[in-house]
């Protein structure tokens, strides 16, 4: 393994959060060679132009151009991926900060991310890294193998694709997701979703957990907030159901923007209806941030308000999360409104399931819980 040294600058980060003493030896901060790896999923056009299928977008790109997401660039007919092994940001966290309160609690994470994103949301908390081009960031150089062995190192269970948009960063995820798998691994990837259906799917085989931003619950949204389409999040939820990964939602709440009490009415039926009633949905609560500093932090009404809404529609496990100390991160049993897991925060105070059951009832309850 090569000799890796810590960045200085704050452009690339390491931080463990967790309780116990583990060592993690550093990353590299020294930019590496550019190493380009050709891309999955495009069509070669004449004139050495390309058409990328990676996502929704289908950005046709000349010789020489790039794509939306600023990550994928067509060289003398070629496509490549401009990120391949060139994380930017590597933290170790909570499984409940991705956001994930159904899978494997109290365990960490081993997260990644590249530069880059092929949405261009107003309120995105990332936005220094995902919409930044990968030249204007330092990373580090780190091959698949490299990565899996610092997860074996640090002792976590999972490696999580996430911060800025994985998808873009496709061919590093699913090459490492394969290495995990090998090592026994857990692979989890937070995602706007905003993705093809065949370049899906096969990720899908390797994935064992989602979480996915539904931003919202109308076209209009998302070409206003994200600059891109509903339909396509849609499918990707259904699809990760239809392949049997474990999946949540993340709706952060923005006051005048998403909080319409029928458009969350609506929303709720369909996750209900073509994703099962027990999806956990998470209600994030949103902050002045990137383009949408005018804003105020949602009130807690709003997302007592959109949960209990979700409730009555029939959804079983709801939380609110970016609000500690709230009730609702809690996990209740749906048959005797027990708390069957407690958290503050990020930090699991008790867990009362037993075999993936409610100590008090013995109702099942949705998730994968070892």
């Amino acid at each position: 393994m090569k000799n890796l040294v810590r960045l200085s600058a704050g452009l690339f980060f390491l931080s463990v959060l967790i309780c116990a003493s583990i060592y993690l030896p550093a990353l590299t901060a020294v930019p590496a060679p550019e190493g380009l790896k050709e891309a999955l999923y495009y069509e070669k056009l004449e004139g050495k132009a390309v058409q990328c299928g990676l996502c929704p977008r289908k950005c046709v790109l000349a010789e020489g151009r790039r794509g939306f997401c600023g990550v994928r660039k067509n060289r003398d007919g070629v496509l490549y991926s401009l990120v391949y092994a060139k994380p930017v940001a590597v933290h170790i966290d909570p499984i409940e900060k991705k956001p994930l309160f159904h899978f494997l609690p109290g365990t960490t994470a081993f997260s990644i991310a590249t530069a880059g994103c092929n949405l261009r949301c107003k309120f995105c908390q990332n936005w220094e890294i995902s919409q930044r081009l990968p030249e204007e960031l330092r990373y580090v150089y780190a091959e698949p193998e490299e990565v899996i062995a610092q997860i074996e190192a640090s002792g976590c269970p999972t490696i999580a694709y996430t911060y800025t948009e994985p998808t873009i960063f496709y061919e590093y995820m699913l090459e490492t997701a394969k290495a995990a798998r090998r090592k026994g691994i857990k692979n989890i990837m937070h995602s706007a979703g905003y993705i093809n259906e065949e370049p899906l799917r096969q990720l899908a085989k390797y994935l064992d957990a989602a979480n996915i931003d539904l931003k919202g619950f109308s076209d209009d949204y998302y070409a206003r907030m994200s600059e891109g389409t509903l339909e396509p999040v849609l499918r990707t939820l259904k699809i990760l159901r239809e392949e049997g990964v474990h999946l949540e939602i993340t709706n952060l709440v923005i006051s005048g923007y998403n909080d319409d009490p029928e458009i969350i009415g609506k929303m709720c039926l369909w996750i209900k209806e073509n994703l099962g009633a027990d999806t956990p949905l998470h209600f994030s609560r949103a902050f002045p941030v990137h383009k949408l500093t005018s804003i105020n932090p949602t009130p807690v009404e709003t997302l007592n308000k959109a949960r209990q809404i979700a409730l009555d529609r029939g959804l079983k496990y709801v939380y609110i999360g970016n609000l500690g100390g709230n009730p609702a991160e809690n996990t209740y049993c749906p048959r005797c409104n027990g708390i069957v897991v407690k958290r503050v925060g990020y930090t699991i105070l008790s867990n009362d399931l037993t075999g993936g059951k409610c100590k008090f009832c013995g109702e099942s309850i949705a998730g994968i819980w070892r």
